[in-house]
């Protein structure tokens, strides 16, 4: 019987509130019209009980930041810049402030506050219009909540329109709000709500932004400033409005001297002085990012990834909304050898409109630790900007990839390796080779008789190589031939188990000239191949993010799924061949100091030039080229950086960046020596040696020669008709 007592007693109140507030509201508000004619004060009541009385908590949208390998701050993304904090962190004379000037009974009424209602009647009508409202902190709080939830712009307008149906969902929903939390709640969550102008949501997003402290350390002029601003941030926006922003602070120090939360001395004392803001400007994306492609590229994993959400709008929803922290594989100090290597060799802003693009990854990891481009993000209109990622896959960056030109070759030389041949197995390679006798993974056969094939500008055919001396050299009949040796199909086999797909997403091509590197990739595929051979053939598909945090807890990542691609002792030979070109090939006078190994390209025509390179502890590949086609923008009579080139050859430019970028990552690193190589392809010798004296005295002189890369030359496509040619490689569709 008590308890229907009771229930009915506290049905009857809010009846009796209902009552009130649909009379008192209807003439403060001064909107009769939009109640509809004959509605009584029963009808209002009957009204009211059938109104829900239950409030869903809405999840916030709060910032996401993503974060390098060392905690540092990369970029953020939000949808409504704000940080949700408990008010426990918020400065106790903010939360005085706030109160003080919205609310100043909040801790002492119920849902309707019947004092601020009635001094708002009287306000409003001395005025005759609305100056003076009468919500209570509750109501407020569920007006910003139900626009919050509204998942329609008719359904956020209808949240925030000033009719009297509204106020009393409103006023019901106030009621149950006050039942179910306590007063602290319901203010931590006000505070964590209220928009406080310039972008700025909730206290801790808004103490930063206007002041550069957090929610905790505010004063007393910062927390009267913000506590201003919450009644009208358009109007009262101390940035903007600075003059009535002020005025508005002085108001909010008036309030609390009168209800003695501050004494008339300490009002006067901080009225007296200017609102000194600090604008901290917190900016949305990756623009201004210290690693804007890298940025890019993570988020653009976010977006793509059905990880992170089954469709494009809940990824999105996620990224500008969840309040993630996403921690990445970037480490600073390497991103920023990355950085001023490309900058100095091939400045952004230089005349001839060339670009640059690295990445770094760590071998056995896949982690990548820097990407960089020698451009800014931005217009690509403008010298200097550039909006496409050229470091990486067209569906992480919007490239459609370059030919990889004699960096292609590696693929060949393992799959040698891999078939049992040694160092010192020697093959003719011929001042002019014709692409017969291949066939494709599907066993068509694939090449044209009618075409001679020659070196271009090695100046190194008519002879013998051994599989040493032709990798050292970068002969192309060498290669040639030495694909025709171990099947085409092998070579491919070899380069997509390490893998290398085209960038458009697409299988790479067959054709004889596979070897040479008429595909079109990305310096991020192609460093994790090289990272490969740099971990004794352990491939790991290349991975930003090492962790995601949300409200809740951790999010599952992508993983980079090692494997072992090839047999630890094929890769060791490769790196062994490849340790040759930098101290005695084509990149000779780039050593690093310590063990390191890789391969120059140069691709056909001069349209670009690239170097791939590694150590047992890091692995990088650099690509320099024209963003607006190679073709017809080849890298003839350039200028870049300090010196000009007739040509440039990947010995000239890629390797330079590459040895400039890992003498300053591997700073304080400590040396490691890659594994020897199985004693078996030792059995024909070690491979050093040319065909006789003659011949070796010929080699020996050349490897000392000030420009090895030259024997690196333009590919053969160049003296194939274009029709016989890839479509890829044809003239007009650039790189």
């Amino acid at each position: 019987m008590g308890t229907d007592t009771g229930r009915r007693s506290a049905r009857l109140k809010d009846l009796v509130i209902a009552a009130v507030a649909a009379g008192v509201l209807s003439a403060c508000l001064a909107l009769p019209v939009l109640l509809p004619t004959g509605l009584g004060m029963k009808a209002a009541n009957h009204a009211f009980e059938t109104l829900p009385d239950s409030l869903a908590t809405p999840v916030l949208p709060q910032s996401s930041v993503i974060l390098a390998a060392d905690g540092s701050k990369l970029a953020t993304f939000y949808y409504e810049n704000r940080v949700e904090v408990p008010l426990s962190r918020v400065a106790p004379v903010m939360r005085q402030a706030i109160v003080a000037i919205e609310d100043s009974r909040f801790y002492q009424h119920g849902a309707l506050d019947a004092k601020s209602i009635l001094r708002a009647l009287i306000a409003n009508l001395s005025a005759g219009t609305v100056v003076e409202g009468g919500s209570t902190l509750s109501q407020q709080y569920v007006k910003n909540a139900l626009a919050e939830t509204a998942t329609t712009t008719a359904a956020r307008q209808d949240a925030l329109e000033p009719t009297a149906v509204r106020k009393l969902r409103e006023l019901r929903l106030a009621i149950g709000l006050e039942k179910h939390l306590t007063k602290d709640q319901i203010l931590e969550r006000y505070l964590n709500i209220a928009y406080f102008g310039d972008g700025a949501y909730g206290v801790e997003a808004a103490a930063r932004h206007y002041f550069g402290v957090h929610a905790a350390d505010l004063s007393l002029a910062q927390a009267a400033t913000l506590a201003g601003v919450v009644r009208a941030p358009q109007t009262y926006d101390p940035n903007l409005h600075p003059v009535r922003g002020r005025k508005r602070r002085d108001t909010v120090l008036d309030r609390m001297a009168e209800l003695k939360i501050i004494t008339p001395a300490q009002a006067a004392e901080v009225k007296a002085r200017p609102l000194e803001l600090r604008i901290t400007a917190t900016p949305n994306g990756c623009v201004e990012s210290s690693a804007p492609f890298f940025c890019d590229y993570v988020q653009r994993e976010l977006l793509a990834n059905r990880a992170f959400g089954r469709t494009a709008q809940e990824r999105r929803f996620l990224l500008q909304r969840g309040g993630l922290r996403i921690s990445t594989s970037l480490e600073p100090r390497m991103q920023k050898a990355a950085q001023h290597a490309l900058n100095h060799f091939v400045p952004p802003d230089n005349k001839s409109g060339k670009a640059a693009a690295e990445v770094l990854i760590r071998p056995g990891t896949g982690e990548i630790t820097a990407m960089a481009l020698d451009r800014r993000m931005g217009d690509s209109t403008k010298r200097g900007t550039l909006w496409v990622n050229l470091a990486v896959d067209s569906d992480h960056g919007s490239s459609l990839g370059m030919q990889a030109g004699s960096t292609f070759k590696v693929f060949t030389l393992a799959a040698a390796l891999e078939k049992g041949m040694a160092f010192g197995d020697r093959l003719d390679a011929p001042k002019s080779f014709t692409p017969t006798g291949f066939r494709n993974c599907d066993g068509d056969r694939v090449g044209d008789p009618s075409v001679s094939l020659g070196n271009a500008g090695d100046g190194e055919g008519g002879k013998q190589f051994t599989l040493v001396t032709g990798t050292w050299h970068s002969v192309n009949t060498f290669f040639l031939e030495l694909e025709r040796k171990v099947g085409l199909c092998a070579t491919y086999k070899m380069a997509t188990r390490l893998g290398m797909r085209r960038a458009t997403g697409q299988k790479l091509e067959q054709y004889p000239s596979f070897t040479l590197g008429f595909n079109t990739v990305s310096p991020l595929r192609l460093a994790a191949a090289y990272a490969a051979f740099a971990a004794r053939g352990r491939y790991c598909r290349p991975i930003a993010i090492t962790s995601i945090t949300g409200p809740t807890g951790p999010l599952p990542v992508p993983r980079a799924k090692c494997h072992q691609a090839i047999d630890e002792g094929v890769a060791d030979a490769v790196s062994h061949v490849l340790r040759g070109v930098l101290t005695k090939g084509t990149a000779k006078g780039n050593e690093l100091g310590r063990p390191a190994a890789g391969k120059t390209g140069t691709v056909d025509n001069f349209s670009a030039a690239w170097f791939a390179g590694y150590t047992p502890d890091l692995a990088s590949a650099v690509w320099v080229g024209d963003p607006r086609g190679g073709y017809k923008h080849p890298l003839r009579d350039v200028c870049l950086g300090e010196a000009c080139y007739a040509q440039v050859y990947g010995a000239d430019v890629p390797a330079p960046i590459w040895r400039a970028t890992m003498e300053a990552a591997l700073k304080g690193v400590p040396a490691h020596d890659f594994e020897s190589p199985p004693g078996e392809y030792f059995r024909a010798g070690d491979g050093e040696k040319e065909d006789d004296d003659k011949d070796k005295d010929k080699a020996k002189d050349k490897a000392e020669g000030a420009d090895q890369e030259r024997r690196d030359g333009p590919e053969p496509n160049s003296h194939l008709p274009w029709f016989f040619r890839p479509p890829s490689t044809w003239p007009w569709k650039g790189d």
